[in-house]
């Protein structure tokens, strides 16, 4: 659940801090107090708003913190792709705004706005005041759908993604196999001009390697051997007075004096180990000098090798194995080119088997989806009725695509009728915004047991309603509120009275500026707020003891639910 709010410099918000808790959490004020900014700086930080308007023209910078608690696997799958710390199920996303720039961090660690994004879809929902605006498309009634029968069309749809990857893939391979004979002769003769220049080149693995060594040695040839001449005449090769001389000269008076002392007998050794060394490492010298003879046609033809082989890397791959293997791919598709139509039916098969199965699939699918389909519907009929819609019908009618897609071959619609006598139509052509509204607080009730998100927030949905309507949708979100934390803001004292956390959001002055802070209030301070609501500008005793019976009431329903 979202457990805390920090905000600073925003707009009329200088700084506020504000703990939420489980339940249903109201936040009520005048109008123009600043309650959309509240809504607006949650926005920020869960990366779908940005700072601009917010930000005083006086301020250094400004600041926006959630912090969430939670145990969603979800959740903690994705701190974990990330390499992000997660600690006593706590989660902080900070976003800042400093220098013309926003920087967002999760846990102290700043990220990609893409990834906040993709966390606070499983922490928190939104229901804005035009959210509603979403039951007019078609297309987003699947999505609820198959949300409120997760468990039973999540194994399909993975299994329809991967095979409509695989139709895809298949009619691609088809439709480029489709080719004319002429596009076939033109494929087959370039191929086979590039299969002769891999081959008459007769490519070794490991070849490259060897001559790139050859041809480093040839070139610097006079290098290497005026570095040996003068190793040589130092050590002693072919000479007399190199260090071979020396040391033996060395040994041979260390020698004179040996039975002297025993202890000289260790130095004698070592002199002679050093003297064996010495001409064991000139004849080595000595031999390999004389097989450094530089051959300029050897040089050539080596440089000329070398060439071939870079050159063929340019066009079939960075070493011999890669040109090599490309070699292969080429003569397997020679190979099919020459037993082109027995390619096209193998083709052709595959197409038609990777279709079978996922129109079989989809098939299976579209059945779970219709069985859900008629206890989704029932369930929002009922939810309806709790809503004040007394007479209302309500269907979720299927169509057949020609085609299937990654979500099968479903085509789904939201169908509605608010009167007695009048058809079913599609929900975008009937209902009004106030009604859309109430609608979606009806799915969001029915979706609530399936819902993995703990923190709903709800936008001022009381907009278009009143009186009896008022007070079914305070029941509703009371009962929404037995499962999920809910943050709302409203206008209305029957929704306000529910609250399990009552805040204030209003403006005062401060340092000669007008600012806006947000306050829990206590239970009494609460009744005084809902007779604000109820009474206007002038407020009575009779108005407070009617405030005072609403929140008597609202707290005995919440006990019936809970």
């Amino acid at each position: 659940m979202l457990a805390g709010l920090h905000v600073k410099n925003m707009a009329l918000i200088r700084e506020a801090e504000v703990e939420f808790g489980p339940g249903l959490n109201i936040m009520t004020g005048e109008t123009g107090a600043g309650k959309s900014i509240v809504i607006g700086a949650v926005n920020i930080a869960l990366g779908t708003g940005n700072f601009k308007d917010y930000v005083p023209k006086d301020a250094d910078y400004a600041l926006v913190e959630l912090i969430f608690t939670t145990e969603n696997p979800r959740v903690r799958e994705l701190l974990k792709k990330q390499d992000l710390p997660f600690e006593d199920g706590e989660i902080i996303l900070t976003r800042k705004y400093k220098g013309g720039r926003s920087t967002s961090k999760v846990n102290g660690e700043t990220v990609p706005l893409a990834f906040v994004r993709e966390l606070s879809g499983e922490l928190i929902d939104i229901h804005g005041q035009h959210e509603h605006q979403s039951l007019l498309y078609a297309k987003n009634h699947l999505g609820i759908l198959d949300s409120f029968a997760r468990k039973e069309t999540e194994p399909f749809l993975h299994t329809i993604r991967e095979e409509y990857r695989s139709y895809q893939k298949a009619k691609k391979e088809w439709e480029q196999a489709s080719a004319t004979d002429q596009e076939r002769t033109k494929e087959l003769d370039f191929l086979q001009y590039e299969i002769q220049e891999i081959q008459s080149a007769a490519l070794r693995p490991g070849e490259d390697e060897e001559l790139e060594s050859s041809y480093r040695i040839m070139v610097n040839g006079q290098k290497i051997m005026e570095a040996l001449s003068e190793a040589g005449n130092l050590t002693g090769v072919g000479s007399f007075g190199g260090a071979e001389d020396e040391i033996g000269r060395a040994a041979r008076a260390l020698s004179a004096v040996r039975g002297y002392d025993s202890s000289l007998e260790e130095l004698g050794n070592t002199l002679e180990d050093i003297e064996s060394l010495i001409g064991e490492f000139n004849r080595s010298l000595s031999d390999y000098m004389d097989t450094l003879v530089f051959d300029p046609q050897a040089l050539r033809e080596t440089e000329e090798r070398l060439d071939l082989i870079n050159r063929l890397k340019s066009k079939y791959g960075n070493t011999i194995e890669e040109i090599l293997n490309s070699l292969q791919e080429k003569e397997e598709r020679v190979g099919l080119l020459m037993n082109y139509e027995s390619y096209r039916e193998s083709l052709k098969e595959k197409l038609e088997e990777s279709s079978r199965a996922l129109w079989s699939t989809a098939a299976e699918l579209s059945n779970v989806r219709k069985e859900y389909a008629k206890l989704l519907a029932k369930q929002i009929r009922s939810a309806l009725v709790d809503l004040n819609f007394l007479d209302v019908q309500f269907e979720i009618a299927f169509e057949e695509l020609p085609e299937p897609t990654e979500e099968g071959i479903d085509a789904v619609c939201f169908q509605i009728s608010m009167n007695p006598g009048l058809p079913l139509r599609p929900l975008g052509s009937v209902a009004s915004g106030g009604e859309l509204s109430r609608i979606m607080l009806a799915i969001k009730a029915v979706m609530a047991d399936k819902d993995h998100i703990e923190t709903l927030i709800f936008d001022e949905i009381d907009t278009g309603i009143s009186g009896r309507t008022a007070q079914k949708v305070s029941e509703k979100m009371a009962v929404i509120a037995g499962s999920h934390q809910i943050l709302c803001i409203t206008h209305l004292a029957q929704i306000a009275a529910m609250a399990d956390q009552h805040f204030i959001i209003e403006k005062k002055p401060a340092d000669s500026k007008t600012v806006t802070n947000i306050g829990q209030l206590t239970e009494e301070e609460s009744i005084q707020e809902l007779a604000r609501i109820l009474g206007g500008a002038k407020i009575t005793d009779a108005v407070v003891e009617n405030a005072r019976e609403m929140k008597e009431m609202a707290t005995n329903i919440k006990r019936g639910y809970h």
